[in-house]
């Protein structure tokens, strides 16, 4: 059987069609992408989308399928297996490679952020109960984090990883408490620093191993899909050694369904170099005997609405970025978004929020949602 024929039978189990009007559906520009899937998998597909080889009526519902199907499974290729060997054999994620995703990603364009996430320049899953947009919903995120930290006036917190400094900035100003947060992008920590000039804030220029102190507790959103499945434990052991006996650790991250050592090659090579999503089999590892499990609250499918967010907000930025912003970097963000957005729908990849204690609430703890 040629390629093209293997290529559109496994697309006919996922119900896509070459050249169909569905939404789901693909149009086909150039038949060596068949060949090009087959021999080199997802960062094939990926890579032939970002070159006009071929376009989905809708890019985020193709994926849904995709996923549901399980076809993501069969397009592994061997840079992938090539990864995985790596990640067993180096750490990928240590302090020297780690800089890789914040020189290539976090420090693209301020510009470019701001207009894509919005006021609150949160990168991370907005919370959509009750919102009516965007900014709402991130700021019902940013509650929602300072809610089930129980955070007080007052109370000294510790971020490990902050980005542009929102959550930051959000609980100094709504809940009075002071903030000591720590960051690798040198674009996100400029940014935060101006946000948060004249607040009890400060934005350290450091990786989060690096941090020191006493807490009354602990804010880790975003960052543990980039540490690495050999850092998993070295993050929880500084939140573990940083959070006041009483105090607590709330951790937000994207989750996968299975324990995996490496990342997507294609995110890999474009998006996220070194990232990779955690299973709840190696969280739980990774804080056994360090912590109390208080609550793990998954709202994943409020990440596809924040991607598709995100994704309109960049279509109407087009044309206003410099040159560098080609069509080729157009393509491959809307592949980035709308295939995360798919696969959230699909419900293969979650967001969690777990809150976890150092000894135990006494009297127990009251989840938030």
């Amino acid at each position: 059987m040629n390629p093209q024929h293997l290529v559109q039978d496994l697309l006919e189990k996922a119900q896509v069609h070459v050249n169909g009007t569905d939404p789901g559906d693909i149009l086909v520009h150039n038949d060596r992408f068949y060949d090009r899937v087959l021999t080199e998998g997802s960062l094939g597909l990926g890579e032939s989308y970002m070159e006009g080889w071929w376009d989905a009526n809708q890019l985020d519902e193709f994926f849904f399928k995709f996923h549901t199907a399980g076809l993501d499974k069969a397009v592994r290729d061997k840079r992938l297996m090539l990864n995985m060997l790596q990640a067993r054999l180096f750490n990928m994620q240590n302090q020297r490679r780690s800089k890789r995703v914040a020189q290539r990603h976090y420090d693209l364009n301020n510009e470019f952020y701001e207009r894509m996430l919005g006021p609150h320049m949160q990168y991370t899953c907005a919370y959509w109960k009750g919102a009516q947009n965007l900014a709402e919903a991130q700021e019902q995120k940013l509650d929602l984090v300072c809610q089930k930290l129980q955070l007080k006036k007052g109370e000294r917190v510790l971020e490990l990883g902050c980005g542009w400094g929102g959550f930051a900035h959000y609980a100094a100003t709504h809940y009075g408490c002071s903030v000591v947060a720590y960051n690798i992008s040198e674009q996100q920590v400029a940014h935060a620093r101006r946000w948060c000039a004249g607040l009890p804030v400060e934005i350290r220029l450091s990786d989060y191993r690096d941090a020191t102190g006493e807490f009354d507790k602990v804010a880790a959103i975003g960052i543990c899909e980039h540490v690495g499945f050999k850092n998993y434990r070295a993050l929880m052991e500084v939140a573990h050694r940083t959070v006041k006996p009483h105090g607590l650790f709330l951790l937000h991250s994207i989750g996968n369904n299975a324990s995996a050592t490496t990342g997507d090659p294609w995110f890999d090579k474009y998006i996220f170099p070194g990232g990779m999503l955690p299973s709840v089999a190696q969280l739980s590892a990774a804080m056994d005997g360090l912590f109390v499990l208080e609550d793990w609250h998954n709202f994943g499918t409020d990440y596809d609405r924040t991607l598709l967010a995100w994704q309109e907000n960049t279509e109407r930025q087009r044309g206003q970025l410099p040159p560098s912003f080609d069509d080729r970097f157009t393509r491959m963000w809307r592949y980035y978004l709308l295939s995360l957005a798919g696969a959230f729908r699909a419900r293969t990849i979650h967001l969690w929020q777990i809150v976890m204690s150092k000894r135990g609430l006494l009297g127990g703890y009251e989840s938030v949602r």
